[in-house]
């Protein structure tokens, strides 16, 4: 089955409020197996919203909707659905006798005759009973020349309400509505040290969208898709089958396949940041870790602060900035704050006053440029990892706008970290 999500409300499609409804019903929809294909967001106008549901109804197997169904003139779900299923509104006076006692229950005083609208209905849509509001949400059968009915459920916007909602009613009826019963399951390998082009040729065939649509038909191997965020590669292994079980044992070869075919690019799973893959391998190791910085203003100290929750392995940290920080923190003097040296004296000079085993520096950036400036950074950033044996020094390339730059040089630096403590000095870039 293939789903479309509707989002409802003026608030979303102009953008003052989050959508986090879609999110979540769209993670609910694919726990049940269910394809969703699209996501709408209309405002709150009549001939917007019919043109909307009649999109949807015709493309979308499964359409679920939230917002628009309380008492107030721009609610406009109920009869936009409606228009777009050429039915009339109807009164349920069940779903009255429930609003009615919500409003004495709750001492909300007499209801007023607006709240009426909330048991109309399109005719021949069933009530989803809403056991915390005032706004029962509909379910809907729609007939297709096309193909098999759509089934629509429309769901107020409330969050409380709609996830009781999905649970009691919503996810059950599309459970028992499913001849064979499909379970959907993602597996995420995070990914650093290649780029997005570069790490999708060492995977020959594995992300095509052909391979999508043939192999998984005929052999049910998983779909694999690939995205970027500031230079972190996640790798989403995705596989249906009746169970959790079966869509494990369909991931598990791909996913191993990957990590042989992408061997130390590879650095965690899931929720996997780079600092909990560092944090994971000092603890391993029984290692620790303080760390100097110019140009990361403190970013790659925060993370792995942040990431080891008992502060076994992070030390200490300094953030510097000038030459006149370097000389009062850290006695480094007579040196330029950009340079290889000065990176040098950084990471050797924290890793010997907090006693850890290594000291990572992330010297400053190049006088040229500067994180406040709109233009694109160009140039060349130096770092260092510092053991009681040596200092290591590495010049990365910057590049881009100044507001990624300094994300993507901390990840660089504990990059530099991850593969010191995995005994892979170096990786081709």
């Amino acid at each position: 089955m293939r789903a479309e999500i509707i989002a409802i409300g003026d608030e979303l499609s102009t953008g003052q409020r989050l959508d986090t409804n879609s999110q979540w019903l769209a993670e609910r929809l694919t726990e049940l197996g269910v394809d969703v294909m699209f996501h709408t967001t209309v405002g709150d106008e009549l001939d917007s919203n019919v043109a909307v549901f009649r999109a949807a109804i015709d493309r979308a197997d499964v359409v679920v909707s939230t917002g628009g169904l309380g008492p107030t003139a721009d609610d406009l779900t109920r009869e936009a659905i409606a228009v777009a299923t050429g039915v009339e509104l109807v009164q349920d006076e069940a779903s009255l006798a429930h609003i009615r006692s919500l409003f004495a229950r709750r001492g909300y005083g007499s209801m007023t005759e607006r709240n009426v609208v909330q048991a109309q209905f399109p005719s021949g849509s069933r009530p989803v009973a809403n056991p915390h509001g005032t706004a029962p949400g509909i379910d809907m059968t729609i007939p297709r020349e096309c193909c098999q009915p759509c089934r629509l459920f429309a769901l107020p916007g409330v969050p409380a309400e709609m996830f009781a909602m999905w649970r009691e009613t919503v996810a059950p009826a599309l459970l028992a509505a499913q001849t064979t019963r499909r379970v959907t399951l993602h597996r995420r390998i995070k990914c650093f040290g290649a780029g997005e082009s570069k790490l999708e040729a060492m995977l020959p065939d594995m992300i095509r969208r052909g391979r999508r649509s043939t192999q998984r038909l005929s052999t049910g191997e998983p779909r694999v898709g690939i995205t970027v965020s500031d230079t972190t590669i996640t790798l989403r292994i995705t596989a249906s089958g009746p169970d959790e079980a079966a869509c494990r044992k369909l991931i598990a070869p791909t996913e191993s396949q990957i990590r042989e075919l992408l061997g130390v690019l590879v650095f965690g799973e899931e929720e996997d940041e780079l600092q909990h893959a560092v944090v994971r391998l000092l603890n391993e190791r029984h290692e620790t870790v303080a760390v100097a910085e110019c140009a990361t203003d403190g970013l790659v100290d925060h993370w792995l602060a942040d990431a080891d929750a008992d502060s076994s392995t992070l030390l200490g940290g300094v953030v510097l900035h000038e030459a006149e920080s370097l000389a009062a923190l850290l006695g480094i003097t007579d040196v330029d704050p950009a340079s290889p040296a000065a990176a040098e004296a950084m990471a050797r000079v924290i890793r010997e006053r907090t006693g850890a085993d290594y000291g990572l520096a992330v010297a400053a950036l190049p006088k040229d440029v500067r994180y406040s400036s709109d233009r694109e950074i160009a140039g060349s950033l130096q770092m260092a990892l510092a053991t009681s044996e040596n200092v290591r020094v590495k010049g990365i390339p910057l590049s881009g706008h100044p507001a990624v730059v300094r994300t993507r040089a901390a990840k660089q630096a504990l990059n530099m970290l991850r593969l010191a403590l995995l005994n892979h000095a170096t990786i081709e870039r």
